[in-house]
């Protein structure tokens, strides 16, 4: 899979990980599928919303905070969800930050990713972005590696595919 993106795309999403550290940030992608590509045409912030009570939800440490941990908010989730169908369009996949480490998925990444969907990880490293990676399910629920296309705003087309 190719997830194409552009590079104003990318600036926001590296300008929204650099303003929510040391904490996660998250987002998700609007756009197209279309065979082993996928065309991001909206990128759609969210704050992140992990606390106690996602704690629990998630069956997860209470010593685990937003810098280690990302949920979207549900209303941004089930709202971009409507504008996309409403466009004919998709959520193609979901963004967040790893926090002074690595854009390399963690097992609570894997464990809540659904199939066919895009997760870009950025790692932002004393406040700055040092790189972004994105990342795919295969069928034995693994990540994969996925290609990121950077295109210029100018190519980003709803039929460039």
């Amino acid at each position: 899979m190719v997830l194409k993106l552009s590079t104003a795309q990318l600036a926001a999403i590296r300008s929204h990980a650099e303003s929510t550290y040391p904490e996660e940030c998250c987002g998700l992608f609007l756009g197209y599928i279309k065979g082993s590509e996928k065309m991001v045409v909206e990128v759609w912030p969210s704050e992140n919303v992990y606390n106690s009570q996602t704690t629990v939800e998630f069956f997860s440490s209470p010593s685990l905070t937003k810098r280690h941990r990302y949920v979207i908010e549900p209303k941004i989730l089930l709202k971009a969800q409507k504008e996309a169908r409403e466009r004919q369009q998709a959520v193609i996949g979901f963004y967040h930050s790893h926090i002074d480490s690595s854009a390399v998925p963690s097992e609570c990444d894997r464990e809540y990713a659904w199939p066919i969907y895009s997760y870009l990880i950025i790692s932002v490293h004393q406040g700055q972005t040092v790189a972004e990676r994105s990342w795919c399910l295969d069928d034995n629920r693994q990540f994969q590696p996925e290609e990121i296309l950077y295109l210029s705003p100018a190519t980003i087309k709803l039929d460039n595919l």
